[in-house]
């Protein structure tokens, strides 16, 4: 991997692990839709990581099951671990957003279970990224 491209990774990677260490201390104050929105943040930008890491000039998109659709086409091996990392994408407006629910507010609809399950999602995103980087 070329200096700018490890580096480039290298950045979104950085990113992606501290999302995820807010994600954990939001957990574990009980901040269950803030969690499993700043896991889903961890897993786009960890996947952004392995796009730029793989040559991309520029990846837009916010989308995890986007960004799998791409990943998947390089690397087919992934395929079905992004079908399960694409389920990250339902944290990603209505943990914020009172109207993106019917009735109640994020706050109070999230639970630990959720958060718990979007952290493991993540973390898997992250290993496997940077495994592949490693690699």
């Amino acid at each position: 991997m070329s200096r700018d491209r490890a580096f480039e990774a290298g950045r979104w990677l950085a990113q992606a692990r501290h999302d995820l260490d807010s994600a954990r201390l939001l957990s574990d104050h009980e901040r269950h839709a803030a969690a499993c929105f700043f896991a889903q943040q961890g897993a786009e930008k960890a996947l952004k990581a392995y796009l730029y890491g793989r040559g991309a000039e520029v990846v837009v998109g916010h989308s995890v099951a986007q960004l799998c659709d791409e990943i998947a086409r390089l690397a087919p091996a992934l395929a079905e671990r992004c079908r399960e990392w694409a389920t990250l994408d339902q944290y990603y407006i209505p943990t914020r957003y009172p109207d993106a629910l019917p009735g109640g507010v994020p706050a109070e609809v999230y639970t630990a279970a959720q958060a718990t399950h979007a952290l493991g999602l993540a973390d898997d995103v992250v290993a496997h990224v940077q495994r592949r980087l490693d690699g």
